[in-house]
């Protein structure tokens, strides 16, 4: 397509600009007539067409490759600064020229002494901005060559290895060589594993041995953006599937961050001529310059890419757009920072396109410098200089700020000590010097206790002023009795020192979440993130977050995931109750949301792994029905899944696998499968407890049973407390028109007509029965005190059933339900939601039922709505009162209550 008249007009002048100011872009005008002519005419896209097979007819391949790249970097190079292509256009040529030159120069190579052979099993994996396709105008390309000895073609009596290295020999010769046509790109293999004494190619196998065990902290940082861009590159990809583990790691590595600082401060350092904005500036690696904007993306990538699969991106602007779309870095940072790198890498490819040097450094000369400028179309140097002052400071501080969070590079800071004679600090005193005495193994490397040392003052402090001092203690020490490894916890706590205060709060607060700590160390890396604090959302985005991950994973690791990420959440959510950040009542909600995603995702996943084997059932699908806790939303950290397995269509029917099922039995086995992958432990820790008493025919029954047989037993056998359970039923999985269905079998049940007199007689009975084989644990029971939570569902239970009224499964809104409908006093709102908040609040900081140390009872009263401990008991007592009062009223019957 031919340009506009505005466009000709423009390309007109900048092929004048460029005859000015580019001595190498004049000389490739000269060489390259026709062009030019394409150019002056508009006709870019033409030129560009026209470039890409500049190299045909040429002698050997790099003759082609090097004519191929002239024409491509003039035809780039004036559609650049006629801004005709943008700069991720520009950037996208190059990657893509290296790609093509890469690949040509493997097989030239592999084919000069195999010269019949089709290339295969040597690989190139591209690093660097080549690997994240935003190659410089004029950069070197920093491949790792791999091999794979058992399929690389060569001569019968060569050495495997010997015919990897003569490729390797030439195919740099091939790119790098400079002839009288130029070179096609300079190729550095200095970033492959030990560079010093390796070879310049690599066996797949001894390079995957060196990242999993001996690689450094920069390799995985690099790693960030490698691509299998050339030659074999399925084997390649291969590779990168391998060790992809090495790089994203879900426990986070502040020895990496801290090296990204350090390694930071050492370029500055090394580089401090071109640290001062004006002539000599270095635009990659000065103050504000283009390696802090990608470690800034790359850093919080290193943080926080484990977890998060969406931010494994190689382009700095797509990470950055990445982080701020999971909230992890604000929406202007990643704006700001990537204009700004934008604007530094245009301005790095005018310095390369004045002689087609590697060069980042603004010129010394003042006339050079505004040479410069105005092939960029500046005023002048001046101008340059200015707008580079700005985008250094804008990009500086924020980095600085970036390093200062996470890899902090100053002294650990002087903390007060507190009072000597204090016996808490005597006894810390004391154990300290057991625990670097080789009493805990995670403290026994030097490496080890000098990061222990450096968070030793603020430990002490956090210690002396948690609550419960020495409770916090032995938890302490039960978590380092836990840990194989603490290196990067005590990091952690270096980078973060607020959170040691959390931690020493988790510790003296919630036995639960230090028990959980304990086993799972990396649950700290949670808190980092802003997101920790933030409700999860609705069951299908945290269904999704369960099951993100990684083409090809497979159903174990699906496991393994869902168990990681549910135990992130769940621990996210106790800590919000700890810190007193929310609502017991939002955070039982929660916790059932996020079992209803994990019942959703492992139930999808086990279907589809058991039909691999068995097929499905024609007009048949699995429906899990959910009960108490968890089918009125409101579980707690210690609740049990109640579930009841059921499926749609013909109980005759049979599967059409290869190993055909009966449908009953395909169920009840299917059933099996799903309990199996919500409950059985794996690699990566337990899930949830599930419980299927409350099936048909409990314990004795078949696991699932089918719709009807399910209606016909509600209808005709079933219980009254099992019609009770029903009114906290909720259908959590299957098709929606299973759901439907189900709803509509519970509906019918509901509104059964009763005898009254009958039904009271059951209600009353069952809770005689309860009472005497289930007494309460502890004064804080009030789920099995009387007038406690059981109590009130009781009360609720039977209107429900008697009246068909206030048909809802959630507890709180059934029980205002029958307030506004005249059925029960105001009060009983009030009584459920303080008994309801304290469960929750309760299986978390004293699961026994007891009272909790004193020093914890303040959380539980806050949690609750009020000022203090005495006024909470006060509180409960009136509540069960409440539920007394309306037992009364409902089935005419006193209720003890003990004060």
């Amino acid at each position: 397509m031919r340009a506009s008249l505005g466009t000709m007009t423009d390309l007109v002048h900048v092929l004048g600009r460029t005859r000015a100011h580019s001595p190498f872009l004049s000389r490739a005008l000269d060489r390259l007539p026709e062009i030019e002519a394409l150019l002056a005419a508009g006709e870019i896209e033409q030129a560009l067409a026209m470039a890409k097979v500049a190299g045909d007819g040429a002698h050997d391949v790099g003759a082609a490759l090097r004519r191929e790249r002239l024409a491509l970097a003039l035809v780039v190079a004036i559609g650049d600064l006629a801004g005709a292509f943008a700069l991720d256009r520009v950037v996208a040529e190059l990657s893509d020229f290296a790609d093509r030159s890469l690949d040509a120069a493997i097989a030239g190579a592999i084919r000069r002494r195999t010269v019949e052979a089709e290339p295969a099993g040597f690989s190139a994996i591209a690093l660097g901005k080549h690997g994240a396709q935003e190659l410089n105008y004029s950069s070197d390309i920093d491949p790792i060559l791999l091999y794979d000895p058992d399929v690389l073609p060569r001569r019968e009596r060569d050495d495997p290895a010997e015919a990897a290295q003569r490729v390797a020999r030439a195919l740099m010769e091939i790119m790098s060589a400079v002839t009288d046509e130029g070179y096609v790109f300079r190729v550095d293999l200095r970033l492959r594993p030990a560079s010093e004494v390796s070879p310049l190619a690599l066996p797949f196998e001894a390079a995957i041995t060196h990242y999993e065990s001996s690689a450094l902290a920069w390799e995985r940082a690099a790693y960030i953006r490698a691509r299998a861009s050339s030659g074999d590159v399925v084997a390649g990809q291969a590779f990168l599937d391998t060790i992809r583990p090495f790089v994203w790691r879900r426990s986070l590595d502040f020895g990496a961050i801290a090296e990204i600082g350090r390694l930071t401060t050492r370029i500055r350092d090394h580089y401090s001529a071109g640290q001062a904005i004006g002539p000599g500036y270095d635009l990659k690696r000065g103050r504000g310059g283009i390696r802090e904007v990608e470690f800034f993306a790359q850093t919080h990538q290193l943080i926080h890419g484990g977890r998060n699969p969406a931010l494994r991106l190689r382009g700095t602007r797509a990470s950055l757009d990445a982080l701020a779309q999971a909230g992890i870095i604000g929406a202007e940072d990643a704006a700001v920072m990537g204009e700004s790198y934008d604007r530094l890498r245009t301005l790095e490819h005018r310095l390369q396109m004045v002689a087609d040097q590697q060069t980042h450094s603004l010129p010394t000369d003042a006339q050079a410098l505004d040479s410069v400028a105005r092939l960029d179309g500046l005023a002048d140097g001046a101008a340059l200089i200015a707008e580079l002052t700005a985008i250094s400071d804008t990009v500086g501080r924020r980095f600085d700020a970036l390093i200062e969070t996470y890899a902090p590079t100053g002294a650990v800071p002087v903390l007060a000590i507190p009072d000597q004679s204090d016996p808490v600090v005597d006894a810390f005193a004391a154990r300290v010097e057991a625990w670097e005495g080789g009493q805990y193994r995670c403290l026994r490397s030097a490496e080890a206790r000098e990061a222990f040392a450096r968070i030793r003052p603020q430990l002490l402090r956090a210690l002396c002023e948690a609550p419960d001092p020495d409770r916090a203690l032995l938890r302490w020490e039960h978590l380092l009795a836990g840990l194989p490894t603490a290196i990067n916890v005590f990091r952690l706590l270096e980078a973060r020192p607020g959170l040691l205060s959390v931690v020493m709060r988790i510790l003296a607060h919630a036995p639960t979440l230090a028990d959980e700590l304990a086993r799972r160390a990396d649950l700290l890396d949670i808190l980092i993130d802003r997101s920790a604090f933030d409700l999860p959302g609705a069951v299908a985005e945290i269904a999704a977050e369960l099951e993100r991950g990684e083409a090809g994973d497979d159903y174990q690791r699906l496991l393994d995931t869902v168990r990681v990420r549910v135990g992130e959440m769940r621990f996210a959510l106790g800590v919000q109750l700890v810190e007193g950040q929310r609502d017991p009542l939002e955070v039982a909600a929660a916790l059932s949301r996020v079992a209803e995603a994990a019942i959703d995702v492992l139930g999808r996943a086990a279907t589809e792994e058991f039909a691999q084997n068995h097929g499905r059932v024609p007009g048949s699908n699995l429906a899990i029905l959910g009960l108490g806790r968890l089918g009125g939303a409101a579980l707690t950290h210690a609740s049990d899944l109640d579930l009841v397995f059921l499926f749609s269509g013909d109980h005759a029917a049979e599967s059409d696998g290869r190993r055909p099922l009966g449908a009953t039995l395909y169920y009840n086995r299917l059933a099996q499968r799903v309990i199996a992958a919500l409950s059985v432990p794996t690699a990566a820790g337990a899930l949830y407890e599930v419980d299927t008493r409350l099936r048909p025919s409990g314990a004795q029954g078949p696991i699932s049973v089918s719709l009807d047989s399910f209606e016909r037993y509600q209808c005709e056998d079933a219980w009254t407390w099992e019609h009770m359970a029903l009114c906290r039923a909720r259908a959590l999985f299957g098709t929606p028109q299973d759901r439907a269905a189900l709803g509509a079998i519970i509906a019918r049940v509901q509104d059964s007509p009763r005898d009254a007199a009958r039904l009271q007689a059951d209600v009353l009975e069952m809770r005689g029965t309860m009472a005497a084989h289930k007494p309460a644990k502890g004064p804080l029971d009030v789920k099995l005190a009387r007038g406690g939570l059981v109590d009130l569902e009781f009360i609720v239970h039977f209107l429900q059933l008697r009246d068909h009224v206030a048909l809802v499964p959630d507890l709180g809104e059934a029980v205002q339900l029958l307030v506004d409908g005249g059925h029960l006093p105001a009060a009983l709102r009030a009584a459920h939601d303080l008994m309801a908040r304290l469960l929750v609040v309760v299986r978390l900081v004293a699961p026994d039922g007891m009272y909790p140390p004193e020093a914890s009872r303040g959380i539980v009263a806050s949690s609750c709505g009020l000022d203090n401990w005495d006024a909470l008991l006060a509180a409960v007592l009136q509540a069960r009162r409440d539920v007394a009062a309306a037992w009364q009223q409902v089935f005419d019957i006193e209720l003890e209550i003990a004060g």
